[in-house]
């Protein structure tokens, strides 16, 4: 008897193991598998190595600015050498922020490129915030906001505020110029 209910529990925790690891990429896996790929640049920032002037911020803003812990970046240099890889690059992210566990945030232009938002969490509580940028001439970005309690709807107060913040470049130095 306890032989069988030992092999019933190894069967029970199988088959959960296996039905939890599902076979859809996801967007850290995308991170890991492509860090050190050629025509890919990975970061990761914690952003109190982010100078950024805050004066200007609202509360709200500010809220949102300091429940983020972290960044994590991967970009895409494309080229015309390399365009069948771009959109096969670019097909896979889309197809991993396509899943419905990423909920929409906002999509907007800015100066030409394509930015889609989109996190991970509650309505009331995002546990990732995804940007994705895109631009045929240049590339793609993924960066992977991660920190405590963050709020969808400050974030995006956030978003738009890094849009007009004055950010020193110098910093990003190694980003900018790989997409040079």
């Amino acid at each position: 008897m306890k032989r069988t209910i030992t092999n019933l529990l190894l069967v029970v925790i199988t088959t959960v193991f296996l039905t939890s690891c599902g076979d859809e990429p996801s967007l850290q896996q995308y991170f890991v598998n492509h860090q050190e790929s050629a025509n890919f640049i990975s970061q990761d920032l914690p952003l109190s190595m982010v100078e950024i002037d805050k004066t200007g911020f609202t509360k709200e803003q500010l809220e949102a600015y300091e429940s983020v812990k972290k960044l994590n970046f991967l970009g895409f240099k494309s080229n015309e050498t390399n365009t069948e890889m771009y959109n096969q690059e670019i097909a896979k992210v889309k197809t991993i922020l396509a899943n419905e566990e990423y909920n929409d945030l906002m999509e907007f232009s800015d100066r030409g490129n394509k930015i889609i938002v989109k996190y991970l969490g509650e309505e009331d509580e995002a546990d990732e915030v995804i940007v994705f940028g895109s631009a045929k001439e240049t590339g793609f970005g993924v960066v992977r906001i991660l920190g405590n309690d963050m709020s969808p709807e400050k974030m995006m107060t956030l978003i738009d505020a890094f849009q007009k913040a004055n950010i020193n470049e110098k910093q990003l130095e190694n980003i900018v110029n790989f997409f040079k």
